[in-house]
Formats: structure tokens, sequence, C-alpha cells
């Protein structure tokens, strides 16, 4: 019998939602205290964990082509690590925005925003450490409900954050900018809501 240690999808979901906690970590404290001078750093600091990330969707997938039985469907194995892998992506993605656009001063509405997806991607990490459980677990379930309810935030703050650029910004460089970063800013919570969808759906198979 062999004594190798079997490879732990479960696990890998975790670490790959990590580096999702990770990147909304970075992002809202370089919001909470901006400073032009940091962006640099942690667009590289932010790249590492998004190339982290890709590499351990590589691996579970290189590891699932020689696997002959999974815990849950293939299908959903890979759904699953591509959106997660979506998360982090799409949180370097308002970082880039940031600088392409030079934005020098972060809006409140922002910073509200990149809270919510601090928020999003902890309940998204909770419902992982959980998902191996998860015929039994209601942690899972509880998880999902409330990034649903971020993203409904998230939905909200959007469109609340876009009319208040356009009523009260006189500036089109500005408008243009911060429409974009606005949604990306909107995608992250998308994206997390997209996750736990997956993880739902898997459930509800599995019943």
């Amino acid at each position: 019998m062999s004594s190798k240690k079997d490879y732990n999808y479960y696990d890998m979901f975790v670490k790959m939602v990590d580096y999702s906690c990770q990147s909304a970590e970075i992002l809202h404290n370089l919001f909470t205290n901006f400073d032009t001078e940091q962006l640099q750093e942690k667009i590289v600091e932010m790249h590492n964990l998004e190339h982290g990330a890709d590499m351990c969707k590589h691996d579970m997938m290189n590891k699932l082509v020689r696997e002959f039985i999974t815990p849950i469907e293939r299908e959903d194995i890979m759904e699953l690590a591509q959106e997660l892998d979506e998360v982090t992506d799409n949180i370097e993605d308002v970082l880039l925005r940031v600088y392409m656009y030079n934005i020098t001063t972060i809006h409140p509405e922002a910073l509200e925003f990149s809270n919510v997806i601090v928020s999003c991607c902890k309940a998204l990490k909770k419902a992982m450490e959980e998902f191996h459980n998860f015929r039994k677990s209601t942690t899972v379930q509880t998880s999902i409900i409330e990034i649903n309810r971020l993203e409904e935030v998230g939905d909200k703050l959007y469109t609340e954050s876009v009319r208040k650029l356009y009523v009260n910004c006189k500036d089109p460089i500005e408008i243009i900018a911060w429409t974009e970063t606005l949604d990306r800013l909107e995608k992250c919570c998308d994206a997390c809501e997209h996750a736990a969808n997956v993880v739902e759906s898997v459930i509800m198979k599995n019943s």
C-alpha cells in the first residue's frame, strides 16, 4: 500500500481563495491610506498573488487529467477553480485601472467598495473551509447567503456611485477613469457570487 498522501482538492480551493483574501486586503489597505508612491510596489505584490493563484489552478488541472476518481464531478472542480481564480484576477484589475488612469485621489465610495470586497472574500473563504463537509455543514450555505447579500450591497453601491459621479463630476477624464474603476470593483463582488453559485450547484447535485 502506498503511503503517499492523496491530493486534496478542497485544500487547494481554500488556498486559491486565500490569494483572493490577501489581494482584497492589499487593495483595501491601499485605498484606506492612498499613496501613489506605493502603487508600483502594490501592483507587483498583487501580481505575485495573482500568479500564485494561477499556478494553484494549473496544478489542480494537471492533477485532474491524471486522476481516476475525484471527490466531486470533474466539471465542477474545473469550473470552481476557474471562478476562484477570477476573483483574484478581478481584484488585480482594479489596481491596474487605478494605475492606468492615473487616479490620485480615492473616492469614499471606492473605499466602501473595497471593504465590501474584503467581506465577500472572507465569506467565500469560510465557505471553502467547510466545503469538504458540504453534505453535513450548515456553514457553507450560510456563507453563500452572506455572499449573495454582499453582492447585492455591491450592486446598490455601484449604481449610486456611478450616479453620484455623473451628477457631481465635470471632468470627462475623471468620469471615464472612475466609471471603469467602479465597474471593475463591482465585478469583484460578482466573481465571488459566481464561485458561490458553483458551490451551491455542487450541493444541489449531491443532496
